[in-house]
């Protein structure tokens, strides 16, 4: 039988994982397939005790809104997924076992390893969101020694994130609504400082309203981070271009979190030299 993962979640139809492993699979010439496969919160449960007979399954990846409610539907948590409290990526281990797995940390700081190797006085990040994902982000850029303001719409949300994930950090929440409007806030030297600002919700979806973001909240080199995949190019990134800022879409940490998983499922690294490639064909 082919070996087979897949991505599960509600919606799924937009996603671009898919094309991505497909993409990998064959130009590695591997004998294995990865599907997506719609699956709601009604039929989770049935979905891991079905896959868990399945002798061809290798895993699977997990988007919105399974990330956290199908940790207590697994075997063993890998100890970064426990510590940040997500699973993205479910592997079915050599004894049988369903171990949940957060390949989005590893992911999303990918595209910023080189500017991280550098030294800084100071690092900050603006994180818009407060869901599976932007509990990946917050973990990871904590451990990267930034400081956080994290927003959602409900701030006493984010500011339990803040507390369960870095309960030691200097961090700060907010509403979301904080950003909409210009600041007149005066920003200091920001020489030597690494800045982001970073889109970790839905908001600029297709399907979803824009993320209403003024740029004057930004400090002056700051780059913009949009997770959001559909579409790559989204209002947030456009806007972020528009004020003077350097971006980074989503794709970026789509294939960065996806090539950990790859390796996890098919026991190979991806053939990462052609990621240019493979982009061009995930925006074409």
């Amino acid at each position: 039988m082919t070996r087979h993962a897949e991505v599960i979640g509600d919606p799924i139809a937009q996603s671009k994982s898919p094309a991505i492993h497909g993409f990998w699979i064959e130009r590695l010439g591997l004998e294995a397939d990865y599907r997506a496969t719609q699956v709601d919160a009604g039929g989770l449960a049935d979905y891991v005790a079905d896959r868990r007979r399945a002798s061809d399954w290798c895993g699977c990846n997990v988007t919105m809104p399974h990330k956290q409610t199908i940790m207590p539907l697994l075997d063993r948590l890998e100890p970064l997924a426990k510590q940040v409290g997500a699973v993205n990526t479910v592997v079915k281990a050599a004894d049988g076992k369903l171990v949940g797995r957060n390949t989005d940390v590893a992911g999303f700081l990918e595209p910023l390893t080189d500017r991280l190797r550098q030294q800084h006085y100071f690092r900050m990040a603006r994180v818009i969101g407060t869901g599976g994902a932007a509990r990946a982000i917050v973990s990871g850029l904590a451990r990267a020694g930034f400081t956080l303001v994290v927003a959602g719409r409900d701030r006493a949300k984010a500011d339990a994130l803040l507390e369960e994930l870095d309960p030691s950090g200097e961090h700060h929440a907010a509403q979301i609504d904080h950003f909409a409007a210009a600041t007149d806030f005066v920003f200091d030297d920001r020489k030597g400082c690494c800045d982001l600002v970073v889109n970790a919700s839905p908001l600029g979806m297709k399907g979803k309203p824009p993320l209403p973001f003024d740029w004057s909240h930004a400090p002056p080199g700051s780059i913009a981070y949009d997770i959001v995949t559909d579409p790559v190019d989204t209002p947030f990134l456009t806007s972020a271009r528009e004020a003077g800022f350097e971006t980074i879409d989503g794709l970026a940490m789509l294939i960065g979190q996806a090539a950990a998983a790859f390796t996890h499922f098919f026991g190979i690294e991806p053939p990462r030299e052609f990621d240019g490639e493979l982009r061009e064909r995930l925006m074409a």
